[in-house]
């Protein structure tokens, strides 16, 4: 998306501010919706790469679509120590790996432009709860849907 920003330019000899007004660029708003008929491809590709690329590192990718947003969550195998103490948590050894199995490490979420291969990415935060804008492995605001599987993927260590 374009927007339009004011800047602020200082003419020396009269000390008054001048607005002028430039267009920018913006990769983190915007964006097209989802076309329906496209999201079982894109969502096919992100689970094709995933398997060829990360097997057995998951037990199951996540990929939802909403407006102009595609979110991928991962789930993995969870690790609980072999001196685990049920009362500690108040639940089973079984019943402990079960729940850690279910909560989702959320990748990335996808900004669609109207071209299947151009999104931009932003990583979810935990630290602030929120997805914040990041650039691609290679250095640019848009890339493809595997690509951001492999840069979220090695964020996050996931």
């Amino acid at each position: 998306m374009i927007k339009t920003v004011e800047l602020v330019i200082r003419q020396p000899e009269k000390g008054k501010q001048m607005p002028r007004k430039i267009w920018v660029y913006d990769p983190q708003s915007g964006g097209a919706k989802i076309p329906q008929k496209i999201q079982p491809r894109i969502h096919q590709r992100i689970l094709a790469h995933a398997e060829k690329h990360y097997a057995g590192k998951y037990n199951r990718i996540d990929v939802r679509f909403r407006g102009q947003f595609c979110y991928i969550d991962a789930y993995k195998e969870p690790y609980v120590s072999g001196d685990y103490n049920p009362k500690l948590y108040g639940e089973s050894r079984q019943e402990h790996i079960e729940r850690l199995r279910n909560i989702a490490t959320h990748l990335c979420r996808l900004r669609f432009f109207g071209d299947e291969d151009r999104w931009s990415m932003a990583f979810y935060t935990y630290s602030h709860e929120t997805y914040e804008p990041c650039v691609f492995g290679n250095g640019r605001w848009h890339g493809t849907p595997e690509e951001a599987f492999d840069t979220s993927s090695v964020y996050l260590n996931a």
